[in-house]
């Protein structure tokens, strides 16, 4: 437990120093990217845990995202004004809903960014339950299709559906407070403080993926992953395991794409494209497929170079042809350590020198 922590505190210096390094330099504005690269490292480490752990491929995680992204949009840029009743003053009263200006000076009406990241994080939840239930009774290739399909069935949606901009997406979304004064937006002025912001989130998140993998559900999880029929003969209950793995890394997938939307102050369809979801699959596969940090240090490099533009116009191909050249050369990754050798080290150990640790 003591090297888990030092780890992350590891990696928290890591940014820190990241950030001196650039105040230094003069070179601040590189940490746009950087903040962007943490909120999509958000989807990497799910997905690592999705992949890796519960040993079930997702190919539809853009979905997700955009799924976060657009409810929160919609809801933080659709004027309530011209839709009064007894409802809208209800929940006008309760705080709600805000009233702030658009880029013109007029005056809107919408729903609070907390309240609309809540029902966007309830959707992702209810949408991930009822088509996570039959297609994770799938496996192979035939999950990695179905999967597939949720995300562009996603995809098609928001292209097609006028109110949530069709092909030009929602842009003119707020930022999103915090207690303190702290405002997740993409302000120059605010750029150091949604730095450390983004990344602080994804520290929590790693935080709470390595603690699970190292509990009763990781060791559940490493069992339904080595040989799923063995472990359902054992007494675990190997679907729901899937399922609420399947459920916590679309969340992660979503709260990125709410977080990152009031970032950019808009999102647009090509979020929710396949390509997206192929570019995860090839991170958490080239970083390791059950190592976190690996997917996450790589997560770190190939999405700041790529939100960078070092790859051009070939930034699809890029991440086309790395995942085919991983699958054949290096199933495990590049980063790639024994499968589980954390989890099977912990149920080796007696009780007492885990009290100990």
């Amino acid at each position: 437990m003591a090297r888990r922590y030092f780890a992350i505190a590891a990696f928290a210096g890591l940014i820190v120093a990241i950030q001196l390094t650039t105040l230094v330099t003069a070179t601040g504005y590189y940490l746009t990217q950087l903040t962007m690269t943490a909120y999509y490292s958000l989807i990497v480490v799910g997905l690592c845990m999705l992949i890796g752990y519960a040993g079930q491929i997702s190919l539809g995680h853009a979905g997700f995202f955009a799924i976060g992204g657009y409810v929160t949009a919609f809801l933080t840029t659709f004027d309530l004004k011209s839709h009064q009743g007894a409802i809208v003053s209800l929940l006008s009263k309760s705080g709600a809903l805000v009233s702030r200006q658009d880029v013109y000076g007029g005056s809107l009406l919408t729903v609070h960014p907390w309240l609309a990241c809540v029902a966007a994080i309830l959707l992702t939840v209810v949408v991930a339950y009822l088509v996570g239930g039959p297609v994770l009774k799938l496996k192979g290739h035939y999950l990695a299709m179905a999967t597939l399909g949720i995300g562009i069935i996603v995809y098609r949606i928001v292209l097609g559906t006028d109110f949530l901009g069709a092909s030009d997406g929602i842009s003119e979304v707020p930022g999103f407070p915090l207690p303190g004064g702290l405002l997740i937006t993409g302000d120059s002025s605010s750029r150091v403080s949604n730095y450390y912001l983004a990344w602080g989130m994804v520290i929590l998140g790693m935080v709470l993926l390595l603690n699970l993998i190292h509990s009763r559900v990781g060791r559940a999880l490493a069992a339904v992953h080595g040989a799923e029929d063995a472990a359902g003969a054992m007494g675990i209950p190997t679907a729901r395991y899937k399922l609420n793995t399947f459920v916590l890394s679309a969340v992660f997938a979503a709260l990125a794409g709410v977080l990152l939307t009031h970032y950019n102050g808009g999102i647009g369809p090509s979020e929710a494209g396949v390509m997206k979801s192929v570019r995860y699959v090839a991170i958490v596969a080239i970083g390791g497929m059950a190592n976190l940090w690996g997917a996450l240090s790589m997560s770190l490099v190939l999405n700041y170079l790529s939100l960078r533009g070092y790859f051009g116009t070939y930034d699809d191909a890029v991440f086309g042809v790395i995942l085919i050249l991983i699958m054949l050369f290096t199933p495990d990754g590049l980063l790639r350590r024994h499968l589980f050798s954390d989890l099977k080290r912990a149920v080796s150990r007696n009780p007492a020198e885990e009290e100990a640790t």
